[in-house]
């Protein structure tokens, strides 16, 4: 392990009564990880130790091949080492960002296998759910990712289904959907290892509302999006939301949430300034961007998907949205990948 002093200079104290050995905590990072959702995971261990004066804990950077690894912001981060075999009591978090289903190779997917039987704890940040779930680590399991890769984690895995929460801890697994969401998970871990005032202190040294809870929404609920608070309406658009691939007639959704479908439309017509058909059209169209951006489903299983009854129907309500049909779009998307 790379040798280095974990414990900072810092003004703030917090007495801890305790002498046992650090605990190691390991990233991996993948191609194009998210900056923010790593840092924010990685610093409130920096805290802990700074505020405490002692080593509670040590975290290790890998990569791959032990080369820098570019975020997608392009900043490179430069790793400890390359994949190596961890210790049984290490802790490992799996970082990734855009673009999660092709940024872990066979190779990195099977060193995660080989960890968790080997006993390592896992975890993952962001998008890390994606290696996760391709090494076999999710059957059964409550987990989140950052709720923009929903849908194409669902295409990719069927039979896996992320919550919508800031992160999940189940068992030795913590995921959580990056962003601020990492620092409310690892003050979660810090709270079940040394206790809940030395978490607290840590989250006033970051300067970071906590949640406390697990379970609070990734998303701003659509009362804010919306700038409104009614719950009709609210209540109408979450049934869309999860009746995008089979879509519901207007009628009955208004029936689902006890109005009249002319109040239904007056609703929509006031705070959403357009009628609830062409609103949940709108939606689908979106998840379909989303699955013709994260994966390689054809535009007639996209269609499918979203609840259009064929790829041309799709590629009208498509085109009318983008300003181009969603082949034109895959292929500007891919040449311009190309070009990076």
């Amino acid at each position: 392990m790379t040798s280095r002093n974990f414990i900072p200079k810092g003004a703030a104290t917090f007495g801890l009564d305790y002498d046992g050995p650090a605990k190691d905590i390991n990233f991996l990072l993948l191609p194009k990880l998210t900056m923010l959702a790593f840092s924010a995971a990685v610093e409130p261990l920096r805290i802990a130790n700074q505020v405490t004066n002692r080593e509670l804990y040590k975290w290790y950077l890998i990569s791959e091949d032990g080369q820098p690894v570019t975020c997608s912001n392009g900043v490179n981060i430069t790793p400890d080492f390359a994949l190596q075999n961890l210790s049984r009591a290490a802790r490992l978090f799996v970082c990734a960002g855009i673009e999660p289903a092709a940024s872990a190779s066979p190779k990195v997917v099977s060193w995660i296998s080989r960890q968790k039987a080997f006993g390592c704890k896992l975890g993952g940040i962001c998008t890390g759910a994606f290696a996760l779930a391709k090494a076999g680590v999710l059957t059964d399991k409550k987990f989140t990712l950052h709720w923009e890769n929903h849908p194409a984690f669902v295409e990719h895995f069927n039979g896996l289904q992320p919550s919508a929460n800031l992160y999940e801890i189940d068992g030795d697994l913590m995921t959580c959907g990056g962003g601020s969401a990492a620092t409310d998970m690892m003050l979660d871990m810090i709270e079940s290892d040394f206790g809940t005032d030395l978490a607290v202190i840590v989250s006033d040294m970051c300067i970071h509302f906590r949640s406390n809870n697990s379970k609070r929404l990734q998303k701003s609920a659509f009362s804010v999006a919306l700038g409104s608070r009614n719950q009709f309406l609210i209540n109408a658009i979450q049934i869309m939301h999860e009746n995008l691939e089979d879509p519901l007639e207007i009628t009955e959704i208004a029936r689902a949430i006890a109005v009249s479908r002319r109040q239904l439309e007056r609703l929509f017509q006031k705070y959403v300034e357009t009628s609830p058909v062409q609103f949940y059209i709108k939606l689908r169209v979106q998840r379909a961007y989303a699955l013709l951006s994260e994966t390689e489903m054809s535009v007639a299983d996209i269609a499918a998907a979203t609840g259009f009854g064929s790829a041309s129907q799709l590629t009208s309500r498509f085109k009318k949205l983008y300003g181009a049909s969603p082949t034109s779009f895959r292929r500007g998307w891919s040449e311009k990948h190309d070009m990076i």
